[in-house]
């Protein structure tokens, strides 16, 4: 074989290696690579000597599936859902008598009247799975809509180990001005934490029972944030933190998702920063079209599945403003997902954020889960009120504000560029 030939076989192979189907392979430290004469993107040069081990999204979802196997199961494309259910939007009384005759059973059924729909989890047949329940209920009504009960993961990330270099003495002093106001769709914000005691924190979720996380409180800190030598990106706002997780093998699942919007929007917050990442579904394509109709702000992580991944939701809905993250250097991280549905690029690595239950404890963080909430806070110190008009205008000026980035104008990469820049928590030399 020709030695051009042999390269081509060897930079295709690493292509592959680190593209989509990297994801079905545990975690491994991938080294920095040089290839000799081979062009490389400029928005890529030198991102792989920046990547980290991040526990991909495949590779967390094969491991709670194999531990969980009787309250979770796969779909035709291989994404998690809860076992033997399928949700159901506005099910007619005809076709619920039918489902039933067909020895469905309804499990659950929630009305959203502040998303004007109303949810049935349907129960399949015994020892049908839910795959196949979907099928059967689609031939019984094809005027209705079903679809999985997916189960949707935080956008993952690394959390590193607690550093007391990090820890902030005690919270700072009081900010004058009216408290910007922010959602969090994520796992429990960790109330006690040092950073967060100057902010208001309203909770929704898990029965009223409180199951703080490490990626919630991470997240949490780094919209609402407030401590000597720390700042999120919208200090001590009030924030609405909604846990879709509460420690369940099925926390996550799409119907908690639309419940917690449900709240934010009962609750009328205007700016919801989403980390949840996973498949289209009918259920969350409904909510947050009728959200972004009405004038609301929902910003979404794009996800680590790399740069070969299909989109995620709900980042890739219309509408959606989709966050990617950056280094110092202003590298795209190479784990990143693109598209066109990228908006802006915010750091995401090289910061710092909170340790839940370690109240004064901060850690390196990164991933894309952590540049949407500056964007997130950043949006919501000038956002108050759901209104479209208003929302176009204040991403329009951000958008005005953001440093191009890669390619010149807007690419599928960083977006429009790079905002909040200036709003990462570094770490404390």
């Amino acid at each position: 074989m020709r030695a051009s030939s042999r390269k081509f076989l060897w930079i295709a192979s690493l292509a592959w290696a680190l593209g989509a189907h990297a994801q079905l392979l545990p975690k491994v430290q991938v080294p920095g690579v040089q290839v000799p004469q081979l062009p490389v993107e400029p928005a890529l040069r030198g991102a792989a000597d920046s990547l980290r081990t991040l526990p991909t999204r495949a590779t967390r979802s094969q491991q709670l599936f194999e531990q969980h196997r009787a309250e979770l199961d796969r779909d035709s494309r291989g994404e998690l859902v809860v076992r033997a259910e399928v949700v159901a939007l506005d099910i007619t009384d005809v076709a619920l008598t039918k489902a039933k005759q067909a020895d469905f059973l309804v499990k659950r059924t929630q009305e959203l009247a502040d998303l004007d729909v109303k949810i049935t989890i349907l129960q399949t047949p015994k020892g049908w799975s839910a795959r196949r329940g979907l099928a059967r209920l689609r031939k019984l009504d094809p005027d209705g809509t079903y679809d999985y009960n997916h189960v949707y993961l935080d956008s993952s990330g690394v959390i590193g180990p607690s550093t007391a270099r990090n820890a902030p003495a005690e919270p700072a002093a009081e900010i004058a001005g009216p408290r910007p106001r922010v959602g969090v769709i994520d796992g429990g914000v960790d109330a006690s934490h040092v950073s967060l005691r100057a902010s208001v924190i309203h909770r929704f979720g898990c029965g009223g029972e409180y199951f703080p996380n490490a990626h919630g409180t991470a997240v949490g800190s780094l919209l609402a944030g407030f401590a000597t030598n720390f700042s999120g990106a919208a200090p001590r706002a009030e924030l609405f933190a909604a846990d879709v997780y509460c420690g369940s093998p099925t926390g996550g699942s799409v119907d908690e998702a639309a419940a917690a919007f449900s709240w934010m929007a009962q609750q009328r917050v205007a700016v919801i920063n989403v980390s949840l990442v996973g498949p289209r579904n009918a259920l969350l394509e409904r909510v947050v079209k009728t959200l972004v109709g009405r004038g609301y702000l929902i910003v979404a992580a794009v996800g680590n599945d790399g740069p070969a991944s299909p989109p995620l939701f709900p980042a890739a809905y219309d509408g959606v403003v989709g966050v990617t993250a950056v280094d110092a250097k202003h590298r795209v991280l190479l784990e990143a997902c693109r598209g066109k549905h990228v908006e802006f690029a915010a750091p995401g690595a090289d910061l710092v954020a909170a340790v839940q239950a370690q109240p004064e404890g901060f850690a390196d963080v990164r991933g894309t889960s952590f540049a949407s909430p500056l964007v997130a806070g950043l949006l919501a110190r000038s956002f108050a009120a759901p209104d479209i008009a208003a929302r176009e205008r204040v991403i329009a000026e951000l958008a005005a504000q953001a440093e191009d980035l890669g390619a010149h104008g807007r690419d599928e990469t960083y977006g429009v560029g790079l905002v909040a820049a200036d709003l990462a928590p570094k770490p404390i030399k």
